[in-house]
């Protein structure tokens, strides 16, 4: 057996590197496939953000918050019995994480129990981001929930 020298090593090293760099192309895109931005009008939205920032300290002030609750009829939101359709006007995006296809976005009417239903015809199972807004007496608030749908 030959003497093993510095060039042996280099060329090992060499070649060390080129395999991990491969490893590194083929094996981990595959995690980060379907990776898309939130939002298509980023940087218009980024302008406006100070007034989520303030609709989302004003949800937080309130004293009793809007909720969400899963079952097998849907994801169902409900308000404080003071909230109606006469004086709020609701909205909420769903944005799927890894799906801008499977993203639901609508502006809704509370039922009579001040509550509405996203129905699971149109979920899939996933991770979501609800973001409820609403307008109440003609004040802004927000609230982001992750929800995770089975």
């Amino acid at each position: 057996m030959k003497n093993f020298s510095w060039g042996h090593g280099v060329v090992i090293a060499l070649l060390a590197f080129i395999v991990f760099i491969l490893s590194m192309m083929f094996l981990f895109p595959n995690g980060q496939k379907n990776s898309e931005m939130v939002t298509d009008n980023y940087y218009e939205e980024e302008l406006k953000y100070q007034d989520v920032i303030d609709a989302k300290k004003k949800a937080d002030d309130l004293q009793e918050k809007p909720v969400y609750s899963q079952d097998t009829q849907g994801i169902k939101i409900t308000f404080p019995k003071e909230y109606n359709n006469s004086n709020t006007t609701v909205k909420f995006v769903l944005n799927r994480t890894d799906d801008q296809n499977l993203d639901i976005k609508k502006s809704v009417q509370l039922d009579a129990s001040q509550s509405f239903t996203i129905p699971a015809q149109v979920l899939k199972v996933g991770n979501y981001t609800l973001r409820l807004s609403w307008t109440k007496d003609k004040t802004d608030y927000r609230m982001d929930y992750d929800v995770i749908w089975k």
